[in-house]
């Protein structure tokens, strides 16, 4: 079963990886911060090791992109970020694993203070709603 895993953040300056550039993380002791990357990235090997990685892409910053919108019958084309929004897409990644209960271990895995992670399946996988 296929899913994407965004990554949602708002890291002023913008950079990657996230969590270096949010005021909540810098404010945690280095030693934290030091243990909390080596475990993700053990924890991450076994995700590449049983090959459930599919693709993965940090984005650049939101001030580069741009929003095609309607207005009525005319389409509006508007410089970024999305303003509405305090956090933006920083990045995802998609895995392809046996179970959603997997899925959602690998999910557990993203994120820091003061960022959101989404799981959800890719529509060819999600269950049928009707």
């Amino acid at each position: 079963m296929k899913y994407v895993i965004l990554i949602h953040s708002n890291p002023q300056p913008w950079g990657h990886p996230t969590p270096d550039y949010l005021p909540e993380e810098q404010a945690r002791p280095a030693a934290e911060r030091e243990a909390d990357s080596r475990s993700f990235d053990a924890a991450f090997g076994e995700v590449l090791e049983r090959g459930e990685l599919v693709h993965a892409e940090a984005l650049a910053a939101p001030s580069g992109s741009r929003l095609f919108r309607w207005e009525g019958d005319r389409r509006i084309v508007v410089d970024g970020p999305y303003a509405e929004g305090r956090e933006h897409l920083a990045g995802f990644f998609i895995v392809d694993t046996e179970t959603p209960e997997r899925a959602a271990e690998i999910a557990g895995l993203f994120g820091a203070r003061g960022e959101t992670v989404e799981l959800r399946p890719v529509m060819s996988e999600a269950p049928d709603e009707s």
